[in-house]
């Protein structure tokens, strides 16, 4: 539908309260692990939705899983989701805790699909939000250019058109290695300070920058 960037990248978010665990753990858990384990320290998500894409919603082009078995992540920032958390006013959002503590996990997709590749694990993206019944999946990277990139880097996503293409995600199976993060975005001083406490001791450390521009 449009020309991808040269080096997309992909975007994971989490409450800043989530990261010590993801460290210790070295990866972040897909949702059905995430689930299994009682879920994480601070859930954001809407577990009704997780719920479904773990027990309805299969991702085709890797027949036998479902949306559920893989990490998430949005091909942009500021996201609707994101927005959503903003407005804590979804009745399906438990969370209320605003969009200040979020904090994004920055990777990059072609260095992404290359680890996926040499070690045999699966990966694959959505050509709209992938909790929806509807939505197509794909999984080469010539096919990037299915994706709506106008869309996905628009800051206006009143159209609802709009709106659904910018909620493509890309999904790595199982569980996605931290030391593939390349940088952690924040919204202020107060969890860039944290975070870098976090991150202290780990044994990769992306860069922490403020991106004021990532959050609503």
């Amino acid at each position: 539908m449009s020309v991808p960037p040269a080096r997309p990248k992909i975007y994971h978010i989490t409450h800043v309260d989530d990261l010590a665990s993801i460290i210790a753990d070295g990866r972040l858990l897909s949702d059905a692990a995430m689930i299994q384990r009682g879920g994480p320290p601070q859930a954001i998500g809407m577990s009704a939705i997780k719920q479904r894409r773990v027990e309805e919603l299969e991702v085709p082009c890797h027949p036998g899983t479902m949306v559920g078995d893989y990490v998430p992540f949005y091909l942009c920032p500021r996201s609707v989701m994101l927005f959503v958390i903003h407005r804590a006013n979804h009745p399906e959002l438990t969370y209320r805790g605003g969009e200040d503590p979020i904090v994004h996990l920055e990777a990059d997709l072609h260095a992404v699909v290359q680890w996926a590749s040499e070690h045999q694990v699966a990966w694959a993206f959505s050509l709209a939000n992938a909790g929806a019944r509807y939505t197509e999946f794909r999984s080469e990277l010539a096919q990037l250019d299915e994706l709506d990139w106008n869309a996905i880097a628009s800051l206006n996503f009143r159209d609802p058109a709009v709106k659904e293409a910018k909620q493509a995600e890309f999904l790595i199976h199982e569980s996605f290695p931290f030391s593939l993060v390349e940088r952690i975005g924040v919204r202020n001083q107060a969890v860039f300070n944290r975070v870098q406490e976090v991150i202290a001791a780990a044994g990769h450390q992306p860069v922490v920058e403020i991106k004021r521009e990532w959050y609503f």
